[in-house]
């Protein structure tokens, strides 16, 4: 993205995880959309809304309708979300219960400790 001064406006790059694009592509056009403008707002936003949820891990809200899509994501470059630079979305996932939100995250951990970052 870029300003009128073609300047870049971006503050963060998102990188995506095998597994998220998994996540990703299953999902419909409305949903993408709503995930394509989160994007938008994590890339040029300094201060994000998003939710501390472990250690190093953070949680990105997608709200469509009554659902919720949840993102797991870690800040790499800083261990600061805010003050990252580079963030990598590990996994993807519509939220149903306590119990899957459990599941993911250390779906979230494991992919971590897989990519050795």
């Amino acid at each position: 993205m870029t300003s009128v001064d073609g300047k870049t406006t971006d503050v963060r790059i998102i990188f995506r995880t095998e597994e998220f694009e998994k996540f990703y592509n299953s999902l419909n056009t409305r949903v993408k959309d709503k995930f394509e403008y989160t994007f938008g707002l994590v890339q040029t936003v300094y201060a994000l809304p998003v939710k501390y949820i472990k250690t190093n891990l953070y949680e990105m809200r997608v709200s469509v309708g009554s659902n919720e899509y949840r993102t797991v994501l870690f800040a790499i470059d800083n261990s600061n979300v805010i003050l990252s630079t580079k963030i990598i979305l590990l996994n993807g996932f519509l939220k149903k219960s306590t119990k899957d939100y459990d599941k993911q995250i250390a779906k979230a951990v494991r992919i971590l400790k897989d990519l050795a970052l």
